[in-house]
């Protein structure tokens, strides 16, 4: 046993000193990979067990003008990100079919180091969408897909950062912090009320953006199982399987959430006796892609949850809407119960709403 556990020092000894990019050592959380480790599996912790149980006995927190100024602040930094990655190297300098790394200390080289190390931090901040959930009480979008996503990352990002910062596999994070920049800037408009709805109507369509990035991302990475080029096989194998392993879950979200949106608004329809979807002139409503009747369901889980719950339009419920007629927060319309009767939050939602 003690040859084995000397064998396996010396291993590490060897990959973090003789393998690792030497031009990142000296960078804050680079010098050992259990820091970070540490840090996902606690956040993975808190997310699904201590958090929730911390805030089981305290009021949800009204964070609207936090979450206003966190969005923006996400925001601008996915733009600062995506424009530093264009400037580094793939605005003209690197190849889409083949970009070795460049393990110089040329200005552009280290300007691509720099980025990237900022990147693997970007992944350190957006463990705050979850925190505000969880103070906000919204346990029910810190969701398995949602841990997995935010959890992950740091420590995958970690390991390019160390061993090749720059790239074939920088094409991910490129692409990462262009759909940031959307989703960040949706969200931020989103915690500012209801009267600004009318300005992201295109909030269907951010599920799919994010499908399409992950196609991108692992076909980017597998053409080079099919090309020569001098960049490390393994993490164009492990960037690769992320996308993969990102696109099956956001799929399963997507039909659980909108391809099995129709049904549900039938048996919703059925159940009340046609009472909240017929107005009454007599003429169905025109209902959107599952967001119309499910106040809680068209982005639960994603990368970051809209808040539907404060801003879906009423179906007649005068108790806890505004007088624009969007619900208030935390009051949901009573096809919640019916969509999700199983739900630990639709107890709580028929609780509220008589």
């Amino acid at each position: 046993m003690a040859i084995i556990l000397q064998e396996a020092q010396e291993w590490y000894r060897d990959l973090m000193d003789n393998k690792s990019d030497p031009r990142v050592n000296d960078f804050f959380l680079l010098s050992s990979p259990l820091p970070t480790l540490c840090m996902c599996i606690f956040y993975a912790y808190f997310s699904k067990s201590l958090g929730p149980r911390l805030m089981a006995k305290r009021k949800p927190m009204e964070l609207r003008t936090v979450l206003v100024v966190y969005n923006a602040i996400q925001t601008i930094f996915s733009a600062w990100i995506f424009y530093e990655y264009l400037m580094s190297g793939w605005w003209g300098h690197y190849s889409f079919k083949c970009q070795p790394v460049d393990y110089s200390t040329t200005g552009l080289a280290m300007r691509m180091v720099n980025i990237c190390w900022w990147y693997y931090i970007s992944k350190f901040t957006e463990f705050f969408d979850t925190l505000f959930f969880i103070l906000r009480k919204k346990n029910e979008h810190v969701s398995t897909l949602h841990v997995i996503h935010h959890g992950c990352m740091p420590f995958s990002v970690w390991m390019g950062l160390k061993f090749a910062p720059g790239g074939h596999s920088t094409f991910f994070a490129l692409l990462n912090s262009f759909v940031h920049i959307v989703m960040y800037f949706y969200y931020m408009i989103a915690a500012m009320g209801p009267k600004y709805q009318k300005y992201i109507w295109w909030k269907k369509y951010l599920t799919t953006f994010q499908m399409v990035q992950f196609v991108a991302i692992f076909t980017h990475q597998f053409q080079l199982l099919f090309r020569e080029c001098d960049y490390p096989k393994g993490f164009m194998v492990w960037i690769g399987l992320h996308g993969v392993m990102f696109l099956f879950l956001f799929s399963d979200f997507y039909k659980a959430k909108y391809l099995n949106a129709a049904r549900r608004r039938r048996q919703a329809v059925k159940a009340n006796g046609y009472a909240n979807a017929l107005p009454s002139n007599g003429h169905s409503k025109h209902l959107g892609e599952g967001d119309a009747l499910v106040a809680n369901g068209s982005n639960t889980g994603a990368c970051m949850p809209v808040m539907e719950d404060e801003y879906v339009k009423s179906n007649g419920q005068s108790n806890g809407v505004y007088k624009d007629g969007f619900f208030k927060e935390g009051v949901l319309s009573n096809n919640d119960a019916i969509f999700n009767p199983d739900s630990s939050s639709s107890s709580l939602h028929q609780r509220k709403v008589k």
